[in-house]
């Protein structure tokens, strides 16, 4: 579990093919990895994955073909976003994260508001009733709030942080990212779904 609080960014230096998929290697920028073990979660833009392999400033995870098809940005070498698994003591600042991308989004506008930046998504239709004004979305592994929700697009804002410590300030119109639902829509839609 995550809380959607970015820890560093970091990059995939290799992709390289495997029968089940692909095995990345991940330079860690400036996180800290001397408690990171093999068998640990991290997320990188917002995908859970296991460690395989570590080195000092690196490490090694598999990424299965079922994840490569339901999320972008895993499949070359690229910055990405990374977090480390919550710790049970760990402070909760974003919103419980799980690292189960939900789906793909679309970037449909993304512009300056003074120091911010104002980003508007399109996510595929299925997911657009998770999604409530001043709640929890995920996009690639940063936890936001949504300001606006018409249909299937939606608001959040970006503050210079933000785009400081994640690979957010990069995007551009008609790039797709990874979107988590808040896991707490999910459950809720389940506990009052008539049978």
């Amino acid at each position: 579990m995550f809380s959607g609080i970015v820890a560093a960014t970091g990059r995939i230096r290799k992709a390289e093919r495997r029968k089940a998929g692909l095995r990345l290697t991940v330079d860690a920028g400036t996180l800290p990895l001397r408690d990171v073990a093999i068998g640990d979660s991290i997320a990188l833009n917002g995908v859970c994955l296991t460690v395989v392999a570590r080195a000092p400033k690196s490490f090694g995870v598999d990424v299965s073909r079922e994840t490569l098809r339901c999320t972008v940005g895993l499949d070359k070498p690229g910055e990405i976003n990374l977090e480390k698994a919550l710790r049970m003591s760990d402070r909760l600042d974003g919103h419980l994260v799980l690292g189960h991308v939900d789906g793909v989004g679309k970037v449909v506008r993304f512009e300056a508001v003074g120091e911010n930046r104002l980003l508007r998504m399109r996510v595929p239709a299925d997911l657009a009733r998770y999604i409530a004004r001043k709640g929890s979305i995920a996009v690639h592994g940063v936890s936001l709030t949504v300001n606006a929700v018409r249909g299937a697009e939606f608001e959040v804002n970006l503050i210079p942080h933000t785009l400081a410590v994640t690979t957010l300030k990069g995007l551009r119109t008609g790039d797709r990212v990874n979107l988590e639902m808040d896991p707490l829509a999910r459950y809720a839609e389940r506990l009052f779904r008539r049978k």
